[in-house]
């Protein structure tokens, strides 16, 4: 494994960290599976704070992070570095 596999490898562990913790920092919406059923009466305003907003960029950013260190990481990843058992 080369360094740029190495670099790809701890960009990709901070991404999906910061994916996990910036997903739970955002604030419920639903109060429970009533809300769910009717999800088509979402109040538009809920999130329209600028914390909420930057909170939402800063978690597509992340989700965007992770996914493409995990397409270059598979593109880029040397073969025949897992043995066969048989």
């Amino acid at each position: 494994m080369g360094p740029m596999n190495t670099i790809l490898l701890v960009a990709w562990a901070i991404s999906a960290v910061a994916l996990i913790v910036l997903v739970l920092m955002h604030s419920g919406k639903g109060t429970g599976v009533s809300d769910m059923i009717a999800s088509s009466m979402y109040n538009a305003n809920a999130g329209s704070g600028v914390w909420e907003k930057n909170l939402d960029r800063l978690t597509v950013i992340a989700a965007v992070v992770f996914i493409a260190t995990i397409v270059i990481f598979m593109l880029t990843y040397p073969l025949g570095t897992v043995s066969s058992l048989g």
